[in-house]
């Protein structure tokens, strides 16, 4: 993946519509905060003598309010980062002797510098096939004997141990509750733990328009990573429990991984504020609608292919090479994904994402 090189201005020459200002689809990182968010940021600053280390009454009050949400009890550890997240629900299920399933293109394998196998000491990552961008209980079935089959206690096979997946996956397409269902239903019958990667999962529950339930503990999952940053919060992640027998060693191991801040209250309030009265959704359901209209757009042009179904808030698309450079030189930004000579580009909508840029973007790749 190439890094973008960032400009303030169009190059002498480019498309350069009125009122111009730069427009970054590189990630939905990019954006600031939400305002509700930065609201619950500012109240959480106001009382003094607040109590630390999660001792507060707002960090106090969060496994209530994601019970509600889930309709199950659960127990929330917050977190500032999404690799923390993950990185710690796997060294709950994962020993140093054992595998964990995940896609070779998954955040969890390619993203997080070894996060994972340092949390867990040593644990193997296990890459998948993978159908635009999904596992499938198939292919996971067909992993898991390949190495020996779940449970394996040979000395020369590590034991397989827990499976991980993402919604939204690093193609931006969305796993259907059936097809988590159906992992999970592998994961179980081979002894294994199943955790969920929900750094977009606003935006999968947006577009598909299910109860949280569903797409987690009522499918299968025992644990998973909520994420709030790329939707909205300023620095605010999430380990969620569904299974009760995980929790023994979680909040020490937070505390040697540095995730037990002294004032906890600011990452809580932001999580809070966050799945009070459906913000969460709302705020994804918009970037989800910028990417249908952004992916409909660019369909509609000569030599550009979408690459991938456009299931929430990212896009993928191949487009002719001089196109993403003049493009960037509009002022536009973006990574690019794959070949130099007819580049894979990925765009994503976030929150604020607005329909003009969408448009201007559109409009200047058809140019």
């Amino acid at each position: 993946m190439k890094e973008p090189t960032f400009r303030t201005a169009p190059a002498p020459g480019a498309f350069e519509p009125a009122n111009f200002r730069p427009v970054n689809f590189a990630s939905d990182n990019v954006t600031g905060v939400a305002p509700e968010i930065m609201e619950a940021i500012a109240e959480a600053n106001a009382p003094q003598g607040a109590w630390p280390y999660g001792n507060d009454d707002v960090t106090g009050g969060l496994s209530g309010r994601f019970s509600e949400l889930f309709d199950t009890e659960a127990r929330v550890y917050p977190v500032a980062t999404g690799t923390a997240a993950n990185a710690l629900c796997l060294s709950l299920i994962a020993q140093p002797f054992n595998t964990v399933y995940c896609l070779k293109h998954g955040h969890t394998y390619e993203d997080e510098g070894g996060a994972p196998e340092f949390y867990t000491n040593g644990a193997k990552l296990v890459p998948v096939p993978a159908a635009d961008g999904k596992m499938t209980a198939a292919a996971l079935e067909a992993a898991i004997v390949d190495v020996g089959g779940g449970g394996a206690r040979l000395p020369h096979v590590m034991e397989a141990a827990a499976v991980s997946i993402a919604q939204v996956n690093e193609c931006g397409t969305v796993y259907s509750v059936d097809e988590i269902r159906d992992i999970c239903a592998v994961a179980r019958a081979n002894g294994l733990f199943v955790h969920l990667d929900g750094a977009r999962f606003a935006n999968a529950v947006a577009a598909l328009g299910c109860e949280p339930a569903e797409l987690t503990w009522r499918a299968g999952i025992d644990l998973m990573s909520f994420g709030a940053t790329k939707n909205g919060a300023m620095a605010a992640e999430a380990v969620v429990l569904f299974n009760d027998d995980l929790e023994d060693t979680l909040s020490q191991r937070r505390m040697r991984g540095g995730h037990l801040f002294s004032k906890m209250r600011f990452l809580s309030a932001q999580l809070a504020r966050y799945i009070q009265d459906g913000l969460w959704l709302q705020l994804a359901a918009n970037a989800n609608a910028m990417a249908e209209r952004l992916s409909a757009g660019l369909a509609e042009i000569d030599d550009v292919t979408i690459d991938y179904p456009v299931d929430a808030n990212m896009i993928f698309a191949t487009i002719p090479g001089d196109t993403a450079e003049r493009l960037r030189d509009s002022g536009f930004e973006f990574y690019d994904w794959g070949d130099p000579d007819r580049p894979n580009i990925r765009l994503v909508c976030a929150f604020n994402t607005d329909a003009d840029d969408v448009d201007r973007f559109v409009e200047a790749a058809r140019r």
